[in-house]
């Protein structure tokens, strides 16, 4: 297994664990070695500095506990690790925040690099840029404690569970195929209808993709739950590093992110911050 690196950020003694959903540049096969900002090579907002948005709060498993610089969380231990891959070190990380919705528009941007889970799409494209991305989503079930199912570490345990899912949605076909219940799956116009759904008991359990899974968890539902994840490509999102358009930066933070990905690291983080700590295992 690779090892991970390490780092002891300047706002905390928080060792980096392992970690985990926006595109313009998705990069190549192979991860060509990013420039070293100590020789001077990488032009960032502020000399000698790699300024890094997130959201305003940052939710966990992406953030922990709104504090991105302990560098805990999916989203805030790659930030350090392609930080580290450029040549920054922990303490020469500045976190600021951003809305989700004005990043993804034309203009100057007030940091170097975005972790948000941004959505590589060609859309968005045309006004910012994406690194390769570090993270593809998977089909997920969401429920409430004490549901039927919400308990379930397998497949087969779903049986009795009434399952819901928006129409349309690539993950209505994922557990369509893959989950075998005493009912048919139960079909609503979004995932707003769904979710209200789950909240009055008309279903035990909905299926969106692992972004929404966690969000709805421990944000909107009383006492909700990621059941898991469901093994499948099917349809799934990649989320990329968002940068200004046309950013100088673009190339190396995409051959970084390409770097990790191939010696390990971005798999270790991801079982580390969305499959373990989010408690989101794989149902087989």
């Amino acid at each position: 297994m690779t090892r991970i690196r390490r780092f002891v950020p300047f706002a905390s003694a928080a060792v980096l664990a392992l970690v985990l959903s926006a595109c313009g540049s998705d990069g190549g096969d192979s991860a060509a070695p990013a420039p070293d900002a100590t020789d001077g090579a990488l032009p960032t907002l502020t000399e000698g500095k790699l300024t890094i948005a997130t959201g305003e709060p940052a939710y966990s498993p992406w953030v922990e506990n709104d504090a991105p610089e302990s560098g805990e969380g999916f989203e805030a231990a790659v930030a350090y690790a392609v930080a580290e891959e450029l040549g920054f070190a922990a303490e020469d990380v500045v976190w600021v925040r951003t809305p989700f919705d004005t990043v993804i528009a034309p203009g100057p941007k007030d940091f170097d690099l975005n972790l948000q889970q941004f959505s590589i799409t060609d859309q968005r494209a045309q006004v910012v840029d994406f690194s390769s991305p570090y993270y593809e989503t998977a089909a997920a079930l969401v429920s409430i404690e004490g549901n039927e199912g919400a308990d379930a570490t397998s497949i087969a345990d779903l049986q009795g569970a009434l399952i819901g899912a928006a129409v349309g949605t690539t993950t209505y076909q994922v557990v369509d195929r893959l989950v075998d219940t005493d009912e048919d799956i139960r079909v609503f116009n979004s995932n707003e209808d769904a979710v209200q759904a789950l909240n009055s008991g008309a279903i035990d359990v909905l299926a969106v993709d692992l972004p929404t899974a966690l969000y709805l968890a421990a944000v909107e539902l009383t006492d909700g739950v990621v059941v898991g994840q469901l093994e499948s490509e099917e349809g799934a999102d990649r989320f990329g590093i968002l940068l200004e358009k046309d950013s100088p930066l673009t190339d190396a933070v995409t051959a970084a992110v390409d770097a990790l990905r191939e010696d390990g690291t971005l798999a270790e983080l991801e079982e580390t911050w969305l499959t373990d700590a989010a408690g989101a295992p794989v149902l087989r």
